[in-house]
C-alpha cells in the first residue's frame, strides 16, 4: 500500500471517511511516521475525528479540529492551524474532507498548495450499501461534484462496503464487481479495503490492500436499532 504525503478522504455522506481517516492516522504512526490529522468537515457536526482523540494522542497523533468541535456550539468555521498540514512537509497528513460537495468547498483553500507539492493521495470512500450510492454510476457522479467543489481530482479508491455492525466478510466480497466497475468508470485504482477488525482478519488473503479498523465511538451516540435493516442488492 502506497502512502503519499497528504492524504484526503472524501465522499458521499456516510461513507464512513472519518472512520477511515482515523484509522489511517493510527496506523501511519504504527508505523513510526510522524502524523497530524485535521477534521476538515464543517457540514456534519455528528462524526468528529475529536471523538477519537484520546487514542490519536496516546499514538502521538496531533489532531486538528474545529474549536467548537463536540459541544453545542458547533460553527462551520475551520482552525487556522490546518494550514500546517499542508506547509510543515515533515508530516504525514490526513484529512477527513466533509461530505458531497457542500463539504468539499473548505477543501478549495488548501488545494493550490497540495497541487504545487505534488505528493497527495485523494481517496474517494465508496460504500455500495449507502441509499444514493447504490450503483457505480452514482457513485461517479458524487466524485465528480467533490472534484469540482474541492479543486482536487480523485487518484484513488477506497472501497469501504459495510453494514454498521453487522458487516460481514461476504458483504465485502459482494461489493468486489461493483468497485471494479467504479474503477473502470473513474480510471482510478481501489487503493485499500477496510474493514472492521475481526471482518478484516475473516478476508485477509483473500482481499489485497486491507486497512483493519476499530469503529470510531460517536459524541453524540445515537440508540441502537434492535434491528438493522437487511442489505438491499447492489450492482452485479
Amino acid at each position: 500500500m502506497e502512502h503519499k504525503r497528504v492524504t484526503l478522504f472524501a465522499g458521499h455522506y456516510g461513507s464512513g471517511k472519518t472512520n477511515i481517516a482515523v484509522n489511517y492516522a493510527l496506523y501511519l504512526a504504527r508505523r513510526g511516521k510522524k502524523v497530524a490529522i485535521a477534521d476538515l468537515d464543517i457540514v456534519n457536526p455528528y462524526f468528529r475525528t475529536k471523538d477519537s482523540a484520546r487514542e490519536l494522542e496516546e499514538a502521538g497523533v496531533d489532531l486538528i479540529s474545529p474549536q467548537f468541535a463536540n459541544s453545542n456550539v458547533d460553527l462551520p468555521a475551520l482552525p487556522a492551524e490546518a494550514y500546517r498540514l499542508v506547509e510543515d512537509r515533515s508530516l504525514y497528513a490526513v484529512m477527513d474532507i466533509g461530505g458531497d460537495d457542500r463539504g468539499a468547498y473548505a477543501l478549495g483553500r488548501y488545494a493550490p498548495y497540495i497541487l504545487e507539492e505534488g505528493n497527495f493521495q485523494m481517496a474517494f470512500v465508496a460504500n455500495p450499501y449507502r441509499p444514493l450510492t447504490r450503483r457505480p454510476e452514482e457513485a461517479l457522479e458524487v466524485m465528480r461534484e467533490i472534484e469540482a467543489a474541492g479543486g482536487l481530482p480523485f487518484t484513488a479508491i477506497v472501497n469501504n462496503a459495510n453494514l454498521a455492525h453487522e458487516t460481514t466478510a461476504k458483504a465485502v466480497l459482494d461489493s468486489i464487481p461493483y468497485m471494479e466497475e467504479l474503477s473502470r468508470l473513474s480510471g482510478l485504482p481501489v487503493w485499500m479495503t477496510s474493514a472492521e477488525a475481526t471482518v478484516a482478519e475473516e478476508l485477509s488473503g483473500r482481499v489485497p490492500d486491507l486497512l483493519p479498523m476499530v469503529l470510531q465511538a460517536k459524541y453524540f451516540d445515537l440508540p441502537e436499532q434492535k434491528r438493522a435493516p437487511k442489505p438491499r442488492p447492489i450492482f452485479g
